[in-house]
């Protein structure tokens, strides 16, 4: 949507207003810059939508009746932003209430990606302290990386301890291990030898694809900061990135240990000749003559024509150009620096600032403030376990307003309410000094608390300011409980803050109950269906159980089968192969045998006296008593036929001419 004409900037800028009901130009004009001009994204920023679609015919007397009602009070009117000389007339008023302005069908809200939250770690390795700051999707081994940098200690042989988990693997993302913004670890080793890993790969270090862990020490906080910077980084781009962390301007900041080679800011790290992987610097600020009575009034001066001038100096700092520098200032005395960065990509970063700054402006004794997105610290107080969660304080801090500094130093940093909120509250902080900061915070709160919320902070003036908003999570939404002004007395606070504590206190009995209830439901089941599945495998254990042996059965009565046939078959070929019966007038010498079963009834046959013994057996067995089964006797004097040759005949085994014979089974 964004154009490069006046009359299409001018257009655009009515049909916001005419949509939002935004009748402050400077505000209009700051929402539309942050969405780079795109009216459907710059409204579905201000205004919530309801089923992804908003269908708004704003006419007249939509625009002058404005988003409170007819007689709502106009805001207070903040500082023009800074705006291209071409499209200045343009929009130097509001549009014309005498023509209809058009208010497109806007599409489902578009979805902001979410900021990584960072994590601070507290490394504790014999007597040495390191400090890693590294966001949550990163893995423990990535923290072992830097550490092995920094302690000359190889991955290979680090434990890293102090997990409340236990011990994790180096694949380990922090998101999944759900940790504190602060955290204490130690590292276990043993006494072995520096790395030398580190040696090798110093030669690497003009490769453009290195990272760069630069150990920055604050003099002056005597606080060490461990930064990573890949080698395309230029030293400028480094020592901004410290300005922001240590409030030092890049003009003042005084470095040692910054090679030889450095010797210009626009050098990439690559090429500067740091060592590689990790190289030591301190920084402080450069020290300035006090200023003089002459210096004080002039100083004044400044103040005066700024205020006057500032549209002249206001896009300077973007340029690099330090604010001192500008009004000739060698000390920040004279004007004080921003809580919180104008411009800032990231939340988290933003945040760290806006820490520094509070704890340099008013000490360190001090809520902590939560370090990342408005949206990842509703997580952290809404959406955990019903007796973890906790209620939301958001500060908004305005320096422009005179109760700041009375509000911050005698009631945020009061002992009471900062243990208070400590143990009771999620505190998120945010800076609204800056049109730009303000209408960052009014699109989030309308992502996440409604439109009405925002329009709750867009009502308050400046002097009002600072705000402190009680926010308890629900189950449908969210709401806000208490919105605390700055003109509130410390007794006044606390109680208010109690009363919140109350509400929430009585809801989260609730919600307790109801979560107990629901997980006593929840092992009811899980218990029946744990009994359930043992009976089901009990039936199947059973079951395969009875069909084993069914089926085992059935091989049985086959295998015996096959016997029984295999012996019938061998016991016919016997038969038909046996040598016909003598008869008794034949002449031949006739052995009349008589053999007794073991079922008591009697065989009985004629068999030639030169009839081998074999034929005796083979009668035997075609009878069903095969000699691998039972054995032969005679009855006296008893001997065992079968042992003898199977050769012999009738008359030498002493059978001839008669004998009774009885058949035994072998053991």
């Amino acid at each position: 949507m964004a154009s490069d004409s006046n009359m299409d900037r001018e257009m655009i800028l009515a049909d916001f207003q005419a949509c939002t009901g935004i009748d402050n130009i400077a505000e209009a004009i700051t929402l539309l810059e942050l969405n780079n001009w795109d009216l459907v994204a710059a409204i579905n920023g201000v205004i919530p939508q309801e089923n992804g679609i908003l269908q708004s015919n704003f006419t007249s007397e939509a625009s002058q009746t404005g988003p409170y009602g007819p007689h709502s009070e106009p805001e207070a009117t903040a500082p023009t932003p800074s705006v291209p000389p071409s499209s200045a007339s343009s929009v130097s008023s509001p549009p014309s209430s005498s023509s209809p302005a058009f208010c497109p069908v806007l599409p489902s809200r578009h979805i902001v990606e979410r900021q990584p939250r960072m994590l601070n770690f507290h490394v504790e390795y014999r007597q040495r302290s390191v400090e890693v700051v590294l966001d949550e999707g990163s893995t423990v081994g990535e923290i072992k990386q830097v550490l092995e940098t920094e302690l000359q200690v190889p991955v290979s042989k680090m434990q890293l301890k102090g997990w409340k988990s236990g011990d994790v693997s180096d694949s380990m993302v922090l998101r999944s291990l759900h940790l504190p913004k602060n955290n204490s670890l130690y590292v276990l080793t043993p006494d072995i030898a520096p790395s030398a890993s580190t040696s090798q790969s110093s030669g690497q270090q003009g490769s453009s694809n290195q990272n760069y862990l630069l150990v920055i020490s604050h003099r002056e906080a005597q606080r060490d900061y461990s930064l990573n910077f890949p080698a395309s980084k230029t030293i400028q781009e480094v020592k901004r990135n410290v300005s922001d962390l240590t409030n030092i301007p890049v003009r003042h900041q005084q470095w040692d240990g910054w090679p030889a080679s450095a010797s210009d800011d626009l050098m990439t790290l690559a090429v500067s000749g740091i060592s590689y992987p990790c190289h030591h610097l301190s920084v402080c600020r450069r020290s300035s003559p006090a200023l003089t009575l002459d210096q004080t009034d002039e100083c004044t001066d400044v103040h005066m024509v700024s205020d006057s001038e500032g549209d002249d100096f206001e896009d300077a700092p973007e340029f690099g150009v330090d604010e001192s520098e500008i009004f000739g200032m060698g000390s920040s005395s004279c004007r004080k620096s921003p809580m919180m960065p104008e411009n800032s990509e990231n939340e988290g970063d933003a945040l760290l600032h806006f820490t520094a700054e509070f704890s340099r402006r008013y000490g360190e004794c001090h809520p902590v403030f939560y370090i990342g997105t408005l949206e990842a610290a509703s997580q952290e107080a809404f959406y955990g376990k019903a007796r973890d969660r906790k209620l939301l304080a958001i500060y908004l801090h305005n320096d422009e307003s005179v109760l700041s500094n009375v509000f911050c130093s005698q009631m945020m940093c009061a002992d009471s309410i900062v243990s208070y909120l400590s143990q009771n509250f999620i505190t998120w902080a945010w800076d609204v000094t800056k049109e730009a900061n303000k209408a960052r915070l009014l699109t989030m709160c309308t992502r996440h608390f409604g439109s009405v919320v925002a329009q709750t902070i867009r009502t308050y003036k400046t002097d009002q300011f600072p705000l402190l908003l009680i926010v308890m999570g629900k189950r449908t939404s969210n709401e806000v409980l208490n919105v605390i002004q700055g003109n509130t007395a410390v007794d006044e606070l606390m109680m208010r803050l109690m009363g919140a504590m109350e509400i929430f206190t009585a809801q989260q009995q609730e919600d307790i109950k109801d979560e107990d209830e629901r997980e006593a439901r929840e092992m009811v089941k899980r218990e029946q269906d744990e009994a359930y599945r043992l009976s089901l495998e009990a039936d199947r254990k059973k079951r395969e159980a009875q069909e084993r042996e069914e089926a085992e059965q059935v091989r049985q009565e086959r295998i015996k089968k096959e016997q029984e046939e295999e012996r019938e078959a061998i016991r016919l070929s016997l038969e038909q192969t046996l040598p016909p019966e003598p008869k008794e007038d034949d002449g031949e010498p006739i052995s009349k045998l008589r053999i007794r079963t073991p079922s008591g009834e009697f065989l009985e046959r004629r068999f030639l006296g030169n009839c081998k013994l074999q034929v005796l057996f083979d009668f035997v067995a075609s009878k069903g008593y095969p000699s691998d089964e039972f054995k032969l006797l005679t009855t006296f004097p008893r001997r065992n036929i079968t042992q003898l040759d199977p050769a012999w005949n009738l008359v030498e085994a002493k059978l001839f001419p008669q004998e009774t014979l009885f058949l035994e089974a072998k053991e």
